[in-house]
């Protein structure tokens, strides 16, 4: 990404990613993290429904298809939408690291339009990791893997404890996740959070 602030530059003493052992295999679809996410939820009606596999070392691929309601200009999908699906990937591989992380930074370089009905096609990988900060990157391709790139992003990711979530997210919706009879779905919403 041409033009990246010095903030999402890697200083002098990061290190290379490491995937966690317990990671998701490659190929394996990592599913939601909460089914109120509007990246990855399937409760979410207008949600993006973003689906993430894992890929080798520290990196995902992820697709979703624009629809009508993620729409910006007439037929073309919005920019934050677009955003919102490199922030939805690049957070997903947190899974890999088995971090509890937070976007910090996300820049984003837009390079063609996407319309609506379009399958985006998204790859994310670690790029460097220097203490709590995390920096990746993301590319989104129009129709597949060789398709022409239509948006790119840096991030800066900060790993977090679960307490973050408990003191500022609404008290009903982190009591309603905390008493979630399914306890994979109990862990999964504050394990790990794009």
């Amino acid at each position: 990404m041409s033009g990246t602030s010095a903030a999402l530059k890697p200083p002098a003493d990061a290190t290379a990613p490491v995937r966690h052992p317990e990671a998701p295999a490659p190929g394996e679809l990592l599913g939601a993290h909460y089914g109120q996410c509007f990246g990855c939820g399937e409760e979410q009606a207008h949600g993006l429904h973003l689906a993430a596999r894992a890929g080798e070392g520290v990196s995902i691929t992820a697709e979703f298809t624009v629809k009508a309601a993620h729409q910006g200009a007439p037929g073309l999908a919005h920019g934050g939408v677009l955003a919102t699906a490199l922030d939805e990937a690049l957070g997903s591989l947190n899974w890999l690291l088995r971090t509890i992380s937070v976007t910090g930074r996300l820049e984003t370089d837009f390079v063609r339009p996407v319309p609506v009905d379009t399958v985006l096609y998204l790859e994310a990988e670690v790029t460097a990791v220097a203490g709590r900060k995390i920096y990746s990157r993301a590319t989104g391709r129009i129709g597949g893997p060789e398709g022409p790139v239509a948006v790119r992003a840096d991030a800066l990711f900060v790993e977090v404890k679960v307490d973050h979530f408990i003191d500022n997210g609404r008290p009903e919706e982190i009591q309603a996740a905390m008493s979630d009879p399914d306890q994979v779905r109990r862990a999964r919403a504050f394990e790990v959070n794009p």
